[in-house]
């Protein structure tokens, strides 16, 4: 896979392959959009160090805006989802509560749970979809979003390219970078479980 990504590092398709990735998985949770957003950094810090030069800030922000337009197409879906999607989560223990969580973080001007749900695995799913469901603000979920976007995509692109840059484009550099990008998803599941403080 690193190879594929190496050569497509070398091309402008990787862009629209990460774009497409970043983008789709507020939908499907299970595609391995950080993953490849790692490889593809890794695969830059090795091409910078052999004369090729795959452009990192570009790949950052385009990691960036895919997440906040992902965000926004599913805001603006379930907004506009009907009885249908309330039902659904209604059915839904995970979604009803991530809904309460939400509101409350957001009824007090904090968006520290929108941020926190773009590291937990299928987070951002759960919180964007539950933002428009319940018909939140643009103004009180969009500026969190892109927040949230920019600091998930710095933090993937960063562990792969330093990751590329300390141990080179190998299976090691990746694996340990994805390993960090999971040990984060995970830190950022347990903060979300956490009860919110009673006052």
């Amino acid at each position: 896979m690193l190879e594929s990504v190496g050569s497509l590092a070398d091309s402008p398709w990787i862009y629209p392959a990460v774009a497409a990735s970043v983008l789709l998985d507020v939908f499907l949770p299970l595609l391995p959009s950080g993953v490849l957003v790692i490889a593809a950094a890794t695969a830059a810090a090795a091409g910078s160090a052999v004369g090729h030069t795959p452009d990192i800030l570009a790949l950052l922000l385009c990691a960036a805006t895919a997440s906040v337009l992902g965000d926004l197409v599913a805001y603006r879906l379930a907004w506009h989802g009907g009885a249908r999607l309330d039902r659904a989560i209604a059915r839904s223990r995970r979604l009803t509560h991530a809904q309460q969580r939400l509101g409350t973080a957001l009824a007090r001007g904090g968006g520290a749970l929108v941020i926190l749900a773009r590291f937990a695995p299928a987070g951002r799913s759960v919180v964007s979809l539950g933002a428009g469901a319940t018909h939140r603000r643009a103004r009180d979920f969009v500026p969190w979003s892109a927040l949230a976007g920019i600091a998930w995509a710095a933090y993937s692109v960063a562990l792969g390219y330093f990751g590329g840059q300390w141990l080179g484009a190998t299976w090691l550099a990746t694996a340990v970078s994805v390993g960090a990008l999971f040990a984060a998803g995970a830190g950022a599941t347990c903060l979300m479980r956490r009860p919110a403080p009673r006052k």
